[in-house]
């Protein structure tokens, strides 16, 4: 039960790790408001063109829009990408779950251990929905999807149930949740706790926050991963065309996961990246954006070797 919430826990970080963070590229562009069914989503729409190919990108547990911060989202714009970034539900100018509460969370692991439901306000195919209803109210038809981390988890919910609106998927440092696969390392535990507690707790918590995170919305987006459960035999739905993006070093959510969900989708592509962890280090995200690029040029149908 220690590994599984550790496991899920570090999903709220994927970006934290960064080096250097800056955000102000894309606070140059305007936080707009939508109402998708009975929400409100935030987005943003970056390096906007008409006739230019478009693509979504979905932050990890607990994260904002601002939370990529502006190195991987201005690379892929200069690929030649409009790219939607959103707040994903209970998070950031979206409407948020505050008045449901929190879950009581060593309960709902329990359940969820022995194989009982678990309580929660929306499920990872809720948040799926927001995605494919924003597309529909930004006038995207389809788009490349990108997801890292949790965010990852929604992306292959969308290409799986919204195939229609999915140009392509990339799926960074996720898994499709199977029971079978490996728990975090020894290691990455500890640093996870050396993380959440100390002295310097609310300083850290402050820089989660000032990062694009909301740790008051990340046990209602466990819950909702709880509550989804196993993915395994949806995601081998998938027929877009897939590229499975994991960090060699990655002890959160080892790479397993990553090579279990690239197994499930024919045809689709396994990229295990050196000197990366549950992260995106500065030095790695111009392989990222390289080998994001490539990818959905391929779908575009578009020279790969003018990148």
């Amino acid at each position: 039960m220690r590994s599984l919430l550790l496991l899920l826990a570090g999903l709220c970080l994927p970006l934290f790790a960064q080096a250097e963070y800056s955000r102000t590229y894309l606070e140059s562009h305007p936080l707009q408001v939508a109402k998708v069914g009975e929400l409100d989503i935030a987005y943003r729409i970056v390096a906007p063109g008409p006739d230019k190919p478009k693509a979504v990108v979905i932050m990890g547990l607990g994260g904002s829009n601002v939370a990529w911060g502006d190195a991987l989202i201005s690379g892929l714009a200069d690929g030649g990408y409009e790219i939607l970034l959103l707040d994903n539900r209970d998070t950031g100018a979206s409407t948020r779950f505050d008045e449901w509460g929190q879950p009581v969370l060593w309960w709902e692991l329990l359940k969820y251990q022995f194989g009982f439901s678990v309580n929660a306000p929306y499920t990872l195919n809720d948040m799926g929905a927001d995605i494919a209803g924003l597309m529909d109210v930004t006038g995207y038809s389809n788009a490349h999807i990108i997801g890292a981390s949790m965010g990852g988890m929604i992306a292959q919910v969308v290409a799986a149930q919204y195939p229609e609106k999915t140009r392509s998927l990339i799926s960074i440092m996720s898994t499709t949740n199977a029971p079978h696969l490996p728990p975090p390392t020894e290691e990455a535990e500890k640093n996870l706790r050396n993380l959440a507690t100390g002295e310097a707790q609310n300083v850290r918590e402050q820089t989660i926050r000032d990062r694009g995170f909301y740790p008051e919305s990340m046990q209602r987006h466990l819950m909702a991963i709880f509550k989804t459960g196993d993915r395994s035999e949806e995601v081998a739905t998938i027929t877009a065309p897939t590229l499975v993006l994991h960090g060699a070093d990655d002890g959160l959510v080892p790479p397993e996961h990553g090579e279990h969900t690239a197994s499930l989708i024919a045809g689709s592509r396994f990229l295990l990246i050196e000197g990366m962890a549950h992260n995106m280090p500065e030095n790695v995200i111009p392989i990222l954006v390289s080998k994001m690029t490539a990818h959905m040029d391929r779908a575009e149908g578009r020279p790969v070797a003018a990148r």
